[in-house]
């Protein structure tokens, strides 16, 4: 089984909201964050990741990065209503 690590970073107290959707063995679930806060952490088991994350908190920066295994994913948003599509495999 494979472990996939999200953090969520960037100015304390930044509020976002994130749709996780995770494959593993050909089952899918979804994991919904509607008013998560900086900083946060999740992980997930799959072998796959799809996700939506949204900023927000006005004049605020949100930072993710994502792990699975030997690879790393680091995305960022500035300023209300800013998104992150991701995905992972």
């Amino acid at each position: 089984m494979t472990q996939i690590h999200i953090t969520m970073s960037g100015s304390p107290g930044a509020k976002f909201s994130a749709h996780w959707r995770i494959t593993h063995a050909d089952k899918t679930t979804e994991h919904v964050e509607e008013n998560g806060t900086v900083p946060s952490e999740f992980t997930f088991t799959g072998t796959e990741l799809e996700g939506t994350v949204k900023l927000l908190s006005d004049d605020e920066r949100l930072e993710v990065d994502i792990v699975k295994g030997e690879n790393r994913s680091r995305s960022s948003t500035q300023g209300i209503g800013g998104t992150l599509t991701l995905m992972i495999n």
